[in-house]
């Protein structure tokens, strides 16, 4: 009986040994960290916010312990890095960020915004007044935001709360007031900035003032640091419409996208109907003008100013006779749309447009028209010449000549010659005449006939009757 008790205990002894060994095994497993990478290493821009999305997606569905941005960044548009700046305020993943030499302007305002900064020897952070793209300040009122934008992303960190004595103060963990400094040459910190000028950190004086948690020159340093060791890294790829965007807003592939479409209109005007070169047009028109509408450079009344010049261009050919206003200002409109849409320029005036971007669009637009336009008549000669071009078999090149019987008039017209009828109208000399019966079209050969005379069909030319009086 003891024997017994004795084996059981010793059996419950070694299960309990091996399942508490499989939970450390387990624990040990699962102490692996998921770390999701996204690189910004260029302007912030359209592009960046759609794929700050896609990366923070990719994270959640990955279940990544943390999210760590690489960045390398002179600025950019306000508007998407401030929902750049949202997305990371709201994340349920921590959010770390890697200044790898630069984060200015907008780069400054997500790097607030994230959880922890680390910064490479050398970087800087800062430097988020509001400028034109010609970098020439904007008026107050576009700073007076940015200001409201940097303390409010400050503030949203917190801060602890002081008790000495009987005294309690409160401090921020990054101070709201520097974060305004970084866009207000007026605000004056002591010992930290003068009035008159803009606040730029490096990294020592970010570490002094709360706005850096750590310097390291890679990122496997900056998750030693956070206390990550045994990690799995998973890098942001973009995905392949990203890709194709790029590839689409190339100046040179916008060029040939315009050439594609001057050469699709070519040629559709010289067949008849509704064909394969339409088709051509409209898909190269459309690939042309959606990566530069999702880029933010094609804004709708661009696009709408391009669309109604090929409207009034198709007037003037196919309905109003001749060519004249509606044709030249249709030119004019299309033109403007191509070059318009070039441009990052969303309102009606050119305020703080580079004139570098103004004659790089132009330059594309022209070269890109006029390439097209003798590539057009090129291709024409070599794709449909009668005895070697490519496609000589889809157009006739036999000649239905005269000599073998081939006319292009009404041949009843020939067996009235010497018929006789009588005047149905008045001929002077043209009118009408009746001939068996029937009404014909008929030219007064010699002098007025008068209604009701007896007339006799002397010639025909050309579908037309020639008459005399009898």
């Amino acid at each position: 009986m003891r024997s017994g008790l004795f084996y059981t205990l010793i059996l419950l002894f070694a299960l309990s040994t091996w399942s508490w060994g499989q939970e450390a095994d387990s624990t040990q497993i699962n102490s692996k960290k998921l770390v999701y990478k996204l690189n910004i290493m260029q302007n912030i821009m359209p592009a960046t916010w759609r794929q700050t999305k896609q990366a923070f997606q990719e994270a959640d569905s990955l279940e990544a312990d943390l999210f760590l941005i690489h960045m390398n960044t002179y600025g950019g548009t306000v508007v998407d890095a401030d929902s750049i700046r949202t997305k990371i305020l709201n994340s349920p993943i921590p959010v770390y960020v890697f200044i790898d030499n630069n984060a200015a302007s907008a780069g400054a305002l997500i790097s607030i915004a994230c959880d922890s900064i680390f910064m490479r020897r050398g970087a800087s952070i800062g430097a988020a007044t509001v400028v034109n793209q010609t970098g020439q300040q904007m008026p107050d009122k576009y700073q007076s935001y940015m200001r409201s934008t940097m303390r409010a992303t400050a503030e949203a960190h917190g801060g602890d709360t002081i008790i000495s004595g009987q005294d309690t103060t409160f401090r921020w963990f990054r101070d709201p007031q520097i974060a305004e400094a970084m866009v207000d040459d007026r605000v004056y910190i002591p010992g930290i900035i003068d009035t008159g000028k803009v606040l730029t950190f490096t990294p020592n004086e970010a570490m002094k003032h709360g706005y850096c948690q750590g310097i390291a020159d890679n990122v496997p340093q900056v998750l030693e640091m956070i206390g990550v060791t045994d990690y799995e890294l998973v890098e942001y790829q973009p995905t392949f419409m990203e890709k194709i965007i790029g590839f689409l807003v190339n100046p040179m592939v916008s060029g040939l996208l315009i050439m594609a479409i001057l050469g699709g209109i070519y040629f559709e005007m010289q067949t008849p109907g509704i064909g394969f070169p339409l088709i051509i047009a409209l898909a190269a028109a459309f690939a042309y003008f959606a990566p530069l509408y999702l880029e933010g450079l094609a804004a709708n009344w661009e696009i709408m100013i391009f669309i109604v010049g090929l409207i009034l261009i198709a007037l003037e050919i196919f309905v109003i006779p001749g060519f004249g206003i509606a044709g030249l200002l249709g030119i004019t409109l299309s033109f403007t749309g191509l070059v318009l849409s070039l441009i990052d320029n969303i309102n009606f005036d050119f305020e703080g447009v580079h004139p570098d971007k103004i004659l790089t669009a132009l330059t594309t637009v022209i070269v890109a028209l006029f390439g097209g336009f003798l590539l057009s008549l090129l291709i024409s000669k070599k794709l449909f010449t009668a005895n070697s071009g490519a496609f000589k078999n889809l157009s006739l090149h036999s000649t239905q000549e005269k000599e073998q019987g081939f006319v292009g008039v009404d041949t009843s017209f020939i067996n009235l010659v010497g018929k006789t009828g009588t005047a149905y109208t008045v001929l002077r000399p043209s009118g009408k005449v009746k001939i068996d019966g029937k009404i014909y079209d008929a030219v007064s050969g010699l002098g007025m006939i008068d209604r009701g005379d007896e007339i006799v069909v002397i010639r025909t030319e050309s579908a037309q009757l020639y008459v005399e009086k009898v």
